[in-house]
C-alpha cells in the first residue's frame, strides 16, 4: 500500500491511498467464492455457477462491498503509517473499483494544529477597579421594593379615575357576534390611563363602580400591535369588579424583613454590597481573561480544525435550544432558525476553540499536573457555589466520568491563566464610570 499526504492547510490534509493489484484481485476473489456458495442462479446448481455469471449479474453490488472494506482496512494502516491524530471522520468519496487495477481513493482529514512554545510572559494587562455606589446600591433596593409591591381593594365608594387600578370582566364583540381576539376574559388588572388594551378603552371605564356593567366601543389603529385588530371596531361589554390601589412598601427595616433573610436594612444593604461586589469580582475576572486570551493570539495565531468548530457549534445552539425550552418556547417562536444561529455563532465559536487548544498547549508546556488536593479545593469551591454538600457534588462526578475530566481540565486552565497573570504588567484603572466622574 501506497501513502503519500497532501497539506491543503496545517490542519486539513489529503491522504492519496493507493491498494496494490493483488490486495485488489484477492478480495474480488474472496468475494465471488463467497457469493458463488449462496448465489440462486437458474440453471445452474448452487455453487456451480461460473464467475463470469456472477460478475455479470452482481458486479455492481460486489465491487461496491469490496472498495468498502478495502478502504476500512487501508484507511486505519495508513492513519497508523503517517501517524496522523484525526479529528472526527475523515471525508471519502470512493471510486469505482475497476477490475483488479491498483485501488487508489482520497481521504480528506483534520488535525490538531501544531502549535509553538507560546511566550507568555510580560503581558500588558488592564485591571478596572469598580467601586461600588450608594446609587447602585439604591436601584438595587427600588428593584426589590418594586418585586413587593401589591394591591388592595380601596374600600371608599367612589367612581374609578385616571390612575386607578381596577379588575374587570369583559369580552368583545364585533358585528354583534364573539370575537376570537377579544374572547372573554375574567380577572383582567388594568391601570386606567396606561392603554394595555388601548388608551380610549380606559378612558370610557372612567366613572364606573364596583358591579357596575358598560358597553365600551373602540376602534383600533391600523398601526396596533395585533395586526388582526388593526383598524377594527369592537364593542366591550365590561364588567368592573373591585377598585384597587398600588401599596408601595417604604424601604426601611419592615422591607428587609419581608425578604425573609434580613432583620434590618443595614443588612439588607451589606448583603446588596457583597453580591455586587462578587459580580464585579467575577466581571474583572472575565475581562482580564479575555485580554489575556488576545494578546496570546497576537502573539501566536493559528488555523483552527472546522470539525472543532462544528462541534462548539453544536454545543452553543443546543444550550440556547435549552434555554428555549425551559421558557416553553422553540427556536422558531423567538424567529431564529438553526442556520441563522450558525452563522451568527461561527466567531464566537471559533474563539472558545482557539482559547481551548491555547490553554491546553500551555498546560503541557508548562507540565501542569492536577494533585489530589487541588481537586478536593475545586470540589469544595463548587460546593459553595450551589450551595450543596461537597459529598454531592463528588458523587456526581463519580458517575460522570465525562465530565469529571472536563472539571479536572477547567481546574488546569485556571492554574495557567493564574501562572500568565502572576507573570504580567498589570495596570490598575478606573471604571469608565468613575473616570468620567458620574
Amino acid at each position: 500500500m501506497q501513502v503519500t499526504v497532501e497539506n491543503l492547510s496545517s490542519v486539513k490534509k489529503i491522504l492519496h491511498i493507493e491498494v496494490p493489484g493483488d490486495k485488489v484481485a484477492t478480495e474480488l476473489d474472496n468475494a465471488y467464492n463467497s457469493l458463488k456458495k449462496t448465489a440462486k442462479i437458474k440453471g445452474f446448481r448452487p455453487g456451480k455457477a461460473p464467475r463470469s455469471v456472477l460478475e455479470r449479474l452482481y458486479k455492481k453490488n460486489v465491487n461496491a462491498d469490496v472498495s468498502s472494506r478495502l478502504i476500512q482496512e487501508s484507511l486505519v494502516d495508513a492513519l497508523k503509517e503517517t501517524d496522523l491524530k484525526v479529528l472526527g471522520s475523515p471525508q471519502i468519496d470512493p471510486p469505482e473499483l475497476k477490475g483488479q487495477d491498483p485501488y487508489k481513493y482520497k481521504a480528506t482529514v483534520e488535525v490538531n494544529p501544531e502549535i509553538e512554545d507560546i511566550d507568555f510572559k510580560g503581558l500588558e494587562l488592564k485591571r478596572t477597579l469598580y467601586q461600588i455606589t450608594d446609587e447602585e446600591i439604591d436601584i438595587q433596593l427600588k428593584m426589590l421594593q418594586k418585586n413587593l409591591i401589591y394591591h388592595k381593594d380601596i374600600e371608599e365608594d367612589r367612581p374609578v379615575r385616571k390612575g386607578d387600578f381596577v379588575l374587570i370582566d369583559y369580552e368583545g364583540f364585533r358585528d354583534g357576534k364573539p370575537f376570537g381576539e377579544t374572547q372573554k376574559t375574567e380577572n383582567f388588572m388594568v391601570k386606567i390611563g396606561d392603554g394595555q388594551i388601548l388608551k380610549d378603552f380606559d378612558e370610557k371605564l372612567i366613572g364606573m363602580k364596583p358591579h357596575d356593567n358598560r358597553e365600551v366601543t373602540v376602534k383600533f389603529p391600523e398601526d396596533y400591535s395585533n395586526q388582526k385588530l388593526a383598524n377594527l371596531v369592537i364593542n366591550f361589554q365590561v364588567t368592573l369588579k373591585t377598585l384597587r390601589e398600588e401599596v408601595v412598601p417604604e424601604i426601611n427595616d419592615d422591607l428587609a424583613k419581608q425578604l425573609g433573610k434580613y432583620e434590618t436594612l443595614d443588612a439588607l444593604q451589606d448583603s446588596i454590597k457583597n453580591n455586587l461586589e462578587e459580580g464585579y469580582n467575577k466581571r474583572k475576572e472575565q475581562e482580564l481573561n479575555e485580554q489575556i486570551f488576545q494578546a496570546l493570539i497576537a502573539r501566536k495565531d493559528f488555523e483552527v480544525p472546522d470539525v472543532l468548530i462544528e462541534s462548539e457549534l453544536s454545543a452553543i445552539i443546543e444550550e440556547l435550544e435549552r434555554s428555549f425550552a425551559y421558557h416553553q418556547k422553540s427556536m422558531e417562536d423567538a424567529g431564529f432558525t438553526r442556520d441563522a444561529l450558525s452563522e451568527k455563532y461561527r466567531d464566537t465559536a471559533e474563539k472558545q476553540v482557539k482559547r481551548y487548544l491555547l490553554l491546553n498547549k500551555l498546560i503541557a508546556q508548562e507540565n501542569f499536573t492536577l494533585s489530589d488536593s487541588d481537586l478536593e479545593e475545586g470540589f469544595n469551591e463548587m460546593a459553595g457555589v450551589f450551595n450543596q454538600p461537597v459529598e454531592e457534588i463528588k458523587q456526581y462526578y463519580d458517575q460522570n466520568a465525562d465530565k469529571l475530566e472536563y472539571f479536572k481540565h477547567s481546574l488546569l486552565e485556571k492554574q495557567v491563566i493564574k501562572l500568565i497573570i502572576n507573570n504580567s504588567q498589570i495596570e490598575d484603572v478606573a471604571s469608565e464610570k468613575q473616570a468620567d466622574g458620574t
